[in-house]
């Protein structure tokens, strides 16, 4: 038996969906377990598309990739000294590195539904809002990781983000014993890139579940539609 052949004998067998008060008793076992792969995979999709574009981070005020927290006082010292426009370049250049990887996911996210198990699917039928998203967090945060990562540091070297943040600290006024903050930014963007495509997966995940205008397709309109 397939994991989606077994998650539909438990959608038929529950009378609620998602968490969502779902009524899904009168569907088949190809509806059901059609609907929780269409669902998956148009959350894969759409998360991948939203942040692989131009302004995909950086207009995004959930994910956008914003002065590292232990460096937001040398950023306002540099404003203050009339450098906003140089800081607000930085800053662009970290999140179009982060658009420029994102792409580099749906391939790792479809071959993590495809090896899915029907104790994962299990996990994320009876989870919350979010629960098919923190699955792929668990499956695939190391592979996501390690795919954005030669992109990235591509990327950031393309658009010269390290000297531009060498720079950046260099025109910082000095600081209290003469210590500068150190911090690894290409690390830094990384992780801040990896984080943002999980959570708009997890907006995805959510709007799927709980609002009909994103139950786009009659699969999912009857799977998550019903009352």
């Amino acid at each position: 038996m397939t994991w989606m052949c077994g998650v539909a004998v438990l959608l038929l067998s529950s009378a609620t969906y998602g968490g969502a008060g779902v009524d899904v008793s009168a569907l088949t076992n190809d509806q059901a377990a059609g609907g929780l792969r269409e669902a998956l995979t148009r959350g894969i999709t759409t998360s991948v598309a939203e942040t692989g574009r131009p302004g995909g981070f950086e207009k995004n005020p959930l994910i956008k990739i914003m002065m590292p927290e232990k460096l937001r006082g040398v950023e306002k010292a540099l404003r203050a000294m009339g450098m906003g426009g140089q800081v607000d370049n930085f800053v662009h250049s970290m999140n179009a590195a982060a658009e420029e990887a994102a792409p580099r996911a749906k391939a790792i996210f479809m071959d993590a539904l495809k090896a899915m198990t029907i104790e994962d699917a299990k996990g994320i039928v009876l989870g919350g809002n979010t629960a098919g998203t923190e699955f792929f967090k668990r499956k695939t945060s190391t592979q996501v990781s390690d795919a954005f990562r030669p992109v990235i540091e591509k990327a950031m070297a393309h658009t010269g983000v390290q000297e531009k943040f060498t720079s950046l600290m260099g025109s910082a006024p000095k600081l209290p014993f003469g210590r500068s903050p150190t911090l690894d930014i290409n690390g830094y963007v990384l992780q801040k890139s990896v984080d943002g495509m999980f959570t708009m997966m997890g907006e995805e995940e959510k709007k799927i579940r709980t609002n009909p205008a994103s139950q786009v397709t009659p699969l999912l309109k009857m799977v998550f539609g019903r009352k």
